[in-house]
């Protein structure tokens, strides 16, 4: 994303998957917004590099901050949290609440379960918002990236300096 002049709006956190992702914009000098919940700074849960770090009081502030920051969204490889969040972006774009962009970047086929399942409720006709208008799905960073770009997600989108 970095090197793509993309910036990173994300969950604040310096561990796991996303402390990468974060390390990785900000050594190739992106820029990176971390949006984290006073209870994980107290846990020390915050990256340490992240200097624009926005501290809200409840997960909900947290996600309709990301929400409002962020031009677009990609689910990476994750557990409870990460579905949460995924469910809600969809959920809002479903009722009018945003046309952001969504990803699911299918890892090693880790999300191939969910997408059937998704299909399955798409032919059952639980889901009115159609999958392949709902959630891009992509195996690689650098194909999700391109599938984003296609949907009108560039640089200029995240009104980073030229």
């Amino acid at each position: 994303m970095g090197e793509r002049g993309i910036g990173l709006v994300y969950g604040g956190g310096g561990i796991g998957m996303m402390g990468a992702v974060a390390d990785g914009c900000l050594e190739a000098k992106g820029a990176v917004t971390g949006v984290i919940t006073r209870q994980l700074v107290d846990r020390e849960l915050a990256h340490p590099k992240v200097r624009d770090m926005r501290v809200v009081e409840t997960m909900h502030e947290r996600k309709t901050l990301m929400v409002s920051l962020a031009a677009g969204f990609v689910a990476l490889p994750g557990g409870y949290g990460t579905f949460d969040e995924l469910f809600e972006c969809v959920c809002w774009a479903q009722l009018g609440l945003h046309s952001k962009p969504l990803g699911l970047l299918d890892t090693a086929g880790f999300y191939s379960g969910l997408i059937a399942f998704l299909r399955h409720a798409q032919r059952e006709g639980f889901l009115r918002l159609p999958l392949e208008r709902a959630v891009l799905c992509a195996a690689t960073p650098e194909a999700m990236l391109d599938s984003l770009a296609s949907r009108g997600l560039t640089r200029d989108s995240f009104g980073l300096p030229q």
